[in-house]
């Protein structure tokens, strides 16, 4: 399900309602699942959000930590945790056994399991039903590396003689879900890049795994992490056809919305252990937090990108910046809360926040880079500034092709088709104003139809009267025998056919027609919320789908593309009333002229 790229559709924070909702799902879809392992995978004050994919996946996850469970329909009916979930909490699933190691080669390349492959206990078969999530773990390594719904029941299966399809895996280790989050991670020292082995912290005191058997008991007894989540994929392949040296083909990203996760740094199993055993003390923390803040301010965090949301300012600045292997977590700080530690930085002068108390968010408005702190702090130089620089260098880039060039043309119709004849001009061709003024203006000095008394004064033939005035005089009225100059080019373009060509970057586009303006319009919906839509990008070869992402994450809201309702188009609709920013975001960052946008506020009185 995950082994290729997915698009996005939405990312938005669930409701007080969706969340219920979900918890409800969950308890049903997993009644293992006691309330402790709820309220660690979903935290109670803790915002949770939902990434919607074309496909009709919904990934959940924490807001500025993992993906903890994904719904293979979208209708609630087909939720499984991730395999972060699952390190931990290990009591959500029951548990399948390879029968060594060198099996989960063939799972992380995306195969689907089968019987042959598991180690089945001296007491039988577990009882499953066709269709239960299962997880898949190997021998002598507590935390599972893949989750997957049965193709079949234990009784079948044992009619089938244990051949065949066990799982079909929907969601495993080192996946496009896995590695969508840039902290990601894993969770002892057995999980290597192509294949996953017994955990070298555990062999030394386990000369047998407990896990041998796969039943719930002897799972329970191992460690921390036991059981898994599964789903069904249409796109699993069986395990025989996968060669023993399969690489693993997940180097894709799954998308920006996911990919904006961020908890924990990519480390190595070592330095995860090392940071397991020896803790920071509360004081580390708080100064951890205090140094990866002014290295934030000195390198990514500009003043253009001001106000930022404090869940922002933590998942996209400030983790990145500690340091290699240390899991830095607010909680374990004296301050408790990002809010309360963004407060008492405002208290000290280094930053200026404030409360937004609609979305219930610290908000980040300025910073002191004249405050002593700021100024004697030297940020390090370290390859995330690289990476970062080259992005802002790349981000330049994308800029530059974002500017508009918008030009008005005309094509010659059948009144204006002698006139060009007259002069040898190409009547297929495409002209601007002024070069159809010139084409008119070489007609009149041809056949010298300047007035000899007065210069500005043209004198109409039948040919240049017709092309000017035939069909545009009322009946009954008489046909102008002459025409000023200064008339003469625009009511000669008038009679053309107008088209109008958009170029952005190196893409480049003529329509027929005039050029429609884009429409921005703000109105109340049920429960006094207001909306903003927008129509019409597409005149300007602007993405819809592209834009809503970029105003998702400009404006910390939620947004949708949606069909225009009654004709041919595409809608952006943001959440909240953003109707003045959104019409200053379009002209500044996508060059879009003023008189082509059309504002509406319906809210205001």
């Amino acid at each position: 399900m995950f082994k290729k790229s997915i698009e996005l559709k939405s990312h938005q924070r669930l409701s007080g309602a969706d969340r219920k909702k979900l918890k409800r799902s969950i308890k049903d879809r997993f009644p293992r699942a006691s309330d402790s392992d709820l309220d660690s995978l979903l935290p109670p004050k803790v915002e949770i959000t939902v990434t919607k994919f074309q496909n009709r996946v919904h990934v959940y996850g924490v807001e500025g930590g993992f993906p903890v469970l994904f719904d293979v329909d979208g209708r609630g009916s087909q939720i499984f945790p991730t395999v972060y979930a699952l390190w931990k909490a290990p009591d959500m699933l029951p548990c399948l056994l390879l029968k060594g190691g060198e099996v989960s080669r063939y799972i992380i390349g995306g195969a689907d399991l089968m019987f042959p492959g598991i180690s089945i206990p001296p007491e039988g078969l577990p009882s499953f039903l066709a269709g239960e999530p299962w997880a898949v773990k190997v021998p002598g390594n507590p935390a599972p590396i893949a989750v997957g719904s049965t193709t079949m029941s234990s009784t079948e299966a044992l009619k089938a003689g244990l051949r065949g399809k066990a799982l079909k895996i929907t969601h495993y280790y080192r996946d496009l879900l896995w590695e969508s989050v840039e902290g990601h991670y894993v969770p002892n020292a057995g999980f290597f890049e192509d294949v996953v082995l017994e955990d070298p912290a555990l062999s030394f005191s386990h000369a047998s795994d407990p896990c041998d058997d796969v039943t719930e008991s002897s799972c329970n007894q191992q460690a921390d992490i036991n059981e898994k989540e599964v789903g069904d994929s249409s796109e699993a392949t069986d395990i025989h056809s996968v060669p023993v040296n399969a690489e693993n083909d997940t180097a894709e990203e799954i998308t920006s919305s996911v990919a904006d996760l961020k908890v924990t740094d990519n480390a190595s199993p070592e330095e995860s252990i090392i940071d397991d055993q020896h803790p920071l003390s509360t004081e580390d923390v708080d100064t951890l937090l205090d140094k990866c803040l002014l290295q934030a301010l000195h390198t990514t965090v500009k003043d253009n990108d001001l106000p930022m949301p404090g869940s922002t300012l933590w998942s996209n600045h400030v983790l990145p910046c500690r340091p290699s292997g240390i899991t830095l977590d607010i909680k374990k700080s004296s301050h408790k809360k990002l809010s309360k530690w963004l407060l008492a930085k405002s208290s000290a002068g280094l930053i200026t926040v404030k409360e937004d108390k609609y979305k219930k968010e610290t908000v980040l408005v300025s910073v002191n880079r004249k405050h002593q702190d700021y100024s004697s702090f030297k940020p390090e130089k370290r390859k995330l500034e690289k990476s970062e620089q080259t992005s802002d260098h790349s981000a330049n880039e994308i800029r530059s092709n974002k500017m508009l060039e918008v030009a008005e043309i005309f094509k010659p119709s059948v009144h204006v088709n002698p006139i060009f004849n007259a002069v040898g001009a190409d009547t297929g061709k495409l002209y601007s104003a002024s070069e159809a003024t010139e084409i008119v203006f070489k007609y009149v000095d041809r056949e010298n139809l300047v007035k000899a008394t007065n210069k500005s004064i043209v004198v109409l033939d039948a040919i240049l009267c017709d092309a000017l005035f035939k069909g545009a005089i009322k009946k009954g009225s008489s046909y102008p025998t002459e025409i000023h100059k200064k008339d003469i080019g625009a009511t000669f373009v008038s009679r053309m056919q107008a088209h109008h060509v958009v170029t952005r970057g190196n893409e480049s586009v003529v329509r027929k027609g005039g050029l429609k303006t884009i429409q921005i319009i703000t109105e109340r919906r049920q429960g006094n919320k207001k909306v903003t839509k927008l129509s019409g990008m597409e005149t300007f070869l602007i993405n819809p789908e592209a834009l809503a992402s970029e105003l998702q994450k400009k404006f910390a809201c939620s947004t949708t593309v949606g069909e225009l309702p009654g004709r041919k188009g595409e809608e952006v609709v943001v959440q909240g009333g953003v109707i003045d920013d959104l019409a200053k975001h379009l002209i500044e960052q996508y060059g879009i002229p003023k008189r082509y946008i059309e504002v509406l506020d319906k809210t205001r009185k």
